[in-house]
């Protein structure tokens, strides 16, 4: 038996997603009867019907239906194998697929890239920017080498993805000028159920955190009065700068803003034991520190790219450690 070949697979891939023979050879740049042959030698090797023709029409057969996974499984080894062979060069060119959460991405991974680009800079780094939701999924499908999240993981991705803390951020709630609250500067507890609020949307790591946080504090989501659902946290800081909501967000999105006076943080003095009084002295700050998670395949293979890139993370982490002293932190 002859066997089949990974050329034979790649154009049986481009068959079965483009179900014709012609479109088929168009996009791997070859005849089509080369597509014909290679897919007529693998049904005679085989005695299989990997497609059904149907006029001039084709359509896929159950043994094409399994060849399809498998085959995708065998080239995306085939591909991470070589980029592991192109690796044994000192890290002096390669590629570094990175999936990370938008508050990630946009606020605290660009120094991490740009550090270590200077220490490989014929590395390239692809970093796709999405909730953390889609990337975790994007992980364990093998879409990213590393991914960065700000929220959970999902118990059904648990035992797929291993996570680790490489960093964290505080959420703040923030108002703009014409809130109320904006003079005030602290509130307790219970006046967090008695304005508007602009969020994030499900699957947010941001959002989750929140959640979270509300629930140890004993508010339900419910109980607020959420007028705005955004997919980015720049959306929700617009929509509060000129309105009445508040928002829980990144320390890291609003240093600016904060700084020019447009948006205040308000600290929420955890009184639950003071029967909702007004804020007085001698209470805690109640705080909202999330972690910042590193996830990989506990299974793919890991480039050795991704394995420099991952300790430099925890690395940092390390270096720049600190406590948040003595106030309440959820």
């Amino acid at each position: 038996m002859a066997g089949m070949t990974l050329e034979q697979l790649k154009i049986f891939l481009a068959v079965a997603q483009q179900l014709h023979f012609t479109r088929a050879a168009e996009e791997l740049y070859i005849t089509q009867p080369a597509v014909s042959a290679a897919i007529h030698n693998l049904e005679q090797e085989y005695g299989v019907k990997l497609f059904h023709r149907i006029g001039r029409h084709i359509e896929i057969a159950e043994a094409g239906k399994l060849l399809q996974v498998e085959a995708q499984k065998i080239l995306d080894q085939v591909s991470l194998t070589e980029r592991g062979l192109r690796e044994l060069n000192n890290l002096q060119r390669g590629e570094l697929k990175l999936g990370s959460s938008l508050t990630i991405g946009n606020y605290w991974l660009p120094s991490k890239i740009s550090e270590f680009k200077s220490r490989y800079p014929g590395i390239q780094i692809d970093c796709s920017l999405a909730n953390t939701e889609e990337i975790c999924v994007g992980t364990a499908t093998g879409q990213f080498d590393l991914g960065l999240v700000e929220g959970d993981v999902k118990p059904a991705l648990q035992n797929t993805l291993e996570y680790e803390i490489v960093g964290s951020d505080r959420l703040q709630i923030v108002v703009g000028q014409k809130h109320p609250w904006f003079e005030w500067g602290e509130i307790d507890l219970t006046q967090l159920t008695k304005t508007l609020w602009v969020m994030r949307e499900p699957g947010s790591g941001t959002q989750q955190r929140f959640e979270e946080a509300l629930q140890n504090w004993g508010i339900n989501l419910s109980e607020l009065d959420v007028i705005l659902v955004f997919n980015s946290g720049e959306m929700t800081k617009a929509a509060i700068e000129d309105g009445v909501g508040a928002i829980g967000i990144s320390e890291l999105m609003v240093k600016k803003e904060i700084q020019l006076g447009t948006l205040r943080v308000i600290r929420v003095i955890d009184n639950r034991e003071s029967n909702g009084a007004m804020p007085t002295a001698g209470h805690a700050y109640a705080e909202i520190v999330r972690p910042f998670f590193k996830l990989k395949h506990r299974q793919r293979f890991q480039t050795a790219l991704s394995k420099v890139f991952e300790q430099m993370l925890i690395s940092s982490m390390l270096d720049g450690s600190h406590q948040h002293g003595s106030k309440s932190v959820i």
